[in-house]
């Protein structure tokens, strides 16, 4: 039995519609080599305290590739190895880079002050920006993107460090997130994704 025309005409508009949509999702089309996470965890969004003292949200880094951890300055290995590696990778995309931002997400906002983070985060890159605020802010944004963290007993001189999770969240221009890593993981992975997003293109 054939179908009738209006519903080969329906059956012709669907399959457009599909193809209109397969071609407008470019998370399809990007060979990322570290974790995709396209589709599968919420778009950047936030509101703290830039090292500048000014309040911002995700929406202010729009138009930015993102790449999104969290630490605290007071860390003393995870953190400092961690931004070290994206500065040598910011320096490696070139030119590309100054489409890029790196958001530094204190845990430990008791501590971390906007002046604190600013002179910590521009010691390793000055595309890197420090981000602080409301405790219950940093905590809903940490379970936003499945983090974790946790203030350790304080030690006889009043110190203590903070157990925190060390993932690494990559975020398109448009505030999507695209790429999941860890410090383990290569390097040259990073470049290669973080190049992909900024240039649609595959790296030499």
């Amino acid at each position: 039995m054939k179908p009738l025309p209006s519903l080969r005409l329906a059956l012709l508009l669907l399959l457009l519609a599909f193809i209109a949509l397969s071609g407008c999702d470019s998370s399809q089309k990007l060979p990322f080599r570290l974790t995709d996470v396209s589709g599968h965890m919420p778009d950047l969004d936030f509101k703290l305290t830039d090292d500048h003292g000014k309040p911002v949200t995700g929406a202010d880094y729009r138009g930015k590739v993102v790449v999104l951890y969290f630490g605290y300055t007071h860390c003393p290995d995870v953190c400092p190895l961690t931004l070290a590696q994206l500065h040598v990778v910011m320096q490696r995309l070139g030119p590309l880079a100054d489409k890029a931002r790196i958001l530094f997400v204190s845990v430990d906002p008791a501590r971390d002050t906007p002046a604190v983070m600013h002179a910590y985060v521009n010691a390793f890159d000055p595309r890197a920006i420090g981000l602080t605020g409301d405790a219950r802010d940093i905590e809903a944004l940490s379970k936003r993107y499945r983090s974790a963290y946790t203030r350790e007993p304080s030690g006889k001189d009043g110190s203590y460090e903070v157990s925190h999770s060390s993932a690494i969240y990559v975020f398109d221009s448009k505030g999507g997130a695209r790429v999941l890593a860890t410090p383990a993981d290569s390097q040259d992975d990073l470049v290669h994704d973080l190049h992909l997003l900024l240039d649609n293109g595959t790296p030499s």
